[in-house]
């Protein structure tokens, strides 16, 4: 799968999002269909995230684990590969070194 590498005629929010003491940093990406993506990068670590809407994670580069709240497995990814989070849900993130970087996409 094909990700991305710029979004035109958008508003890039200035202000970043930081998580766990700045381990993993996002801006918001605004489109003028009202829609929006975080564009972030994650530091080693593991970390936990809780989602609200559904969630759409493409990696754009480097190599995470991921365990879905309720799944029995931890599944890897890499760069050009992308993984779904339910609504109302959440998921544990390892990057056990280097860096990644991803595309959130809100989908629901």
């Amino acid at each position: 799968m094909s990700h991305p590498t710029e979004f035109k005629n958008v508003t890039a929010v200035a202000k970043a999002n930081v998580y766990f003491d700045g381990k993993v940093v996002s801006h918001t990406v605004l489109f003028p269909d009202g829609s929006k993506k975080t564009l972030g990068l994650i530091y080693p670590g593991k970390y936990h995230f809780g989602t609200d809407k559904a969630e759409r994670m493409e990696i754009v580069a480097g190599n995470c684990s991921v365990k879905i709240d309720g799944a029995a497995s931890v599944a890897g990814y890499g760069a050009g590969t992308h993984f779904d989070v339910p609504a109302k849900s959440g998921f544990d993130i390892e990057v056990a070194g280097g860096i990644c970087e991803y595309i959130c996409s809100f989908i629901g």
